[in-house]
């Protein structure tokens, strides 16, 4: 009898245990994944930085651009031509206006991307050399006529938009340049790198909301 009742009270025990785990099992909450992280690029200039959000919507165009940042290839490079209330545009290695990394990006014009103030556009040849509007694989341009340029929507490929600094863009725009557009002294992209950020702060940091 003595026997029977120590096996009692250890399965009684043991049950206990089992019901105790399984009840911490099912308190037990597991931990939310970490929020997801976006990549902007940072163009760092002596007027002050642009911050660009790259569209998902033409993913040739951001990841080549991403691929080239993170190489470092346009560090040190100037914005060649100069437009006041047009663009300023930059991303030729040579600085003529006809550089390149030695190849094109197929064109990725979505009709709902607009030429609006801060549109970052890939700069091209003409369509009687280039009929298919492929892009420059490193020429880029920025918007900064302040109501836009839509007559440039459907020509080009639109794949970002400056989130923020656009008050240095638009300051480059008003630097003296010569009859080509050039600026009369060089203004560097001194550093351009890959950030990335949570879309909480996105909107704290820089009040931008992800498109």
């Amino acid at each position: 009898m003595r026997i029977f009742k120590n096996l009692l009270f250890i399965f009684v025990v043991i049950a206990i245990v089992i019901i105790s785990c399984k009840k911490d099992d099912d308190e037990k909450t597991e931990d939310p994944p970490p929020p997801a992280l976006y990549e902007v690029v940072k163009i760092e200039t002596e007027f002050g930085d642009l911050m660009m959000w790259l569209y998902n919507e033409t993913p040739l165009h951001k990841e080549n651009f991403i691929n080239l940042t993170e190489q470092g290839f346009y560090d040190s490079l100037i914005f060649h031509r100069v437009v006041n209330d047009f663009v300023i545009q930059g991303g030729d290695p040579e600085g003529t206006g006809y550089g390149g990394p030695g190849y094109t990006i197929t064109a990725e014009i979505i009709d709902t991307i607009y030429h609006v103030y801060g549109a970052v556009g890939a700069a091209r040849q003409p369509d009687n050399v280039n009929p298919d509007k492929e892009s420059n694989g490193s020429q880029f341009y920025i918007v900064v006529d302040p109501d836009g340029e839509s007559f440039l929507d459907g020509n080009y490929t639109v794949f970002g938009i400056v989130f923020q600094g656009m008050d240095a863009a638009f300051d480059i725009s008003q630097i003296p340049v010569d009859t080509n557009d050039r600026p009369i002294n060089n203004v560097y992209m001194k550093k351009v790198s890959v950030e990335k950020y949570t879309a909480e702060q996105l909107i704290n940091n820089f009040d931008f909301i992800i498109p």
